[in-house]
C-alpha cells in the first residue's frame, strides 16, 4: 500500500509540475501574441505627415485647395516681408557715428557720399535730410520727418495682404462647413430617414475645412504679429535716430 501511495504521489506531482509548465508556456505565448499585435497595430499607425495628408483629401478638393491656396500666398508675403526687414535694420548707433565724423571731417558733401553707399531706410532718410540741409535746418528737419512717412509705408508695404489672408481662411472654412451640412442634410431628406452613418461622412468633411481654415489662420497670425513687432522696433529706430541727426546738424550749423 505504502508503494502504492508512493506512485500516486509521484504521479500527482509530475501531473502538477507539467500543468504549471504548460500554463506558463500558454502565458508566455498569449504575452507574445498581444506584443506582436500591439506592434501590428502600431505598424498600423499614420505619421503625422501621413495622417495630415490623408484629412487633408477628405476635406474635399475645392475648399481645401482654396484654403491652401491661402496658406501658400501669406506665407510668399511674410517670408518677402522678413527678407525686407532684415535687411531694412541697421546699426543705428554705428551709422551716427559715422554721419558725425563724416560731418566733422569732410561736411554735408562727405556725409552725402557716406550715406549714398549705404542701404536701408535710415540711411535713405539721412540722405533726404542732408539734401535740405543748404535751405536750413529747418528744412532739412521737415524732409527728414516726411521721407521718414514713406519709409515707414514701405516697411508697411504687403501687410494689409497678410492681413486679409488671415481673416479669409477660417471664412473659407467656414463656409466649406456649411456647405457640408447643407449637403448631409439633402442626403437625409432624398432618404427620408435619419441614419448616422448616412451623414457622418458629410458631417466629417464639412468640420475638416473648418479646423484646416483656422490652422492656416494661426500660421498666418503668428507670422503677421512678428513682422508687425519687427516694424515698430525699426520704426522706433527711424525716429530716435532722426532725432539725433537733426540735433547733429543744429551743432553743425553753430559750429559751421
Amino acid at each position: 500500500m505504502k508503494k502504492v501511495f508512493t506512485i500516486l504521489a509521484i504521479v500527482g506531482m509530475l501531473f502538477f509540475v507539467t500543468s504549471n509548465l504548460q500554463a506558463q508556456d500558454a502565458k508566455a505565448q498569449t504575452e507574445k501574441k498581444v506584443q506582436k499585435n500591439k506592434k501590428d497595430d502600431g505598424a498600423k499607425e499614420l505619421s503625422f505627415h501621413q495622417e495630415l495628408k490623408k484629412r487633408f483629401v477628405e476635406g474635399g478638393p475645392a475648399f481645401m485647395g482654396i484654403v491652401l491656396l491661402t496658406l501658400i500666398l501669406g506665407l510668399a508675403v511674410a517670408i518677402e516681408r522678413i527678407i525686407y526687414l532684415s535687411f531694412a535694420d541697421t546699426n543705428t548707433d554705428k551709422l551716427l557715428e559715422e554721419v558725425e565724423q563724416a560731418l566733422d571731417e569732410g561736411g554735408v558733401e562727405e556725409a552725402k557720399e557716406l550715406l549714398r553707399n549705404k542701404k536701408g531706410p535710415i540711411a535713405a532718410i539721412f540722405y533726404e535730410g542732408l539734401e535740405r540741409m543748404d535751405e536750413g535746418v529747418d528744412a532739412a528737419e521737415k524732409a527728414v520727418i516726411s521721407y521718414g512717412n514713406v519709409q515707414v509705408g514701405q516697411l508697411e508695404k504687403n501687410v494689409s495682404w497678410l492681413a486679409l489672408f488671415i481673416a479669409v481662411a477660417p471664412m473659407f472654412g467656414f463656409m466649406g462647413t456649411v456647405i457640408g451640412m447643407i449637403q448631409a442634410f439633402d442626403k437625409i431628406e432624398a432618404a427620408g430617414d435619419m441614419q448616422p452613418s448616412l451623414v457622418a461622412g458629410g458631417i466629417k468633411v464639412a468640420l475638416l475645412t473648418t479646423v484646416f481654415g483656422l490652422i492656416v489662420a494661426i500660421i498666418l497670425q503668428v507670422f503677421y504679429n512678428f513682422i508687425i513687432a519687427k516694424i515698430d522696433s525699426i520704426v522706433n529706430k527711424m525716429e530716435d535716430a532722426s532725432i539725433s541727426l537733426v540735433d547733429m546738424l543744429v551743432k553743425y550749423s553753430h559750429n559751421k
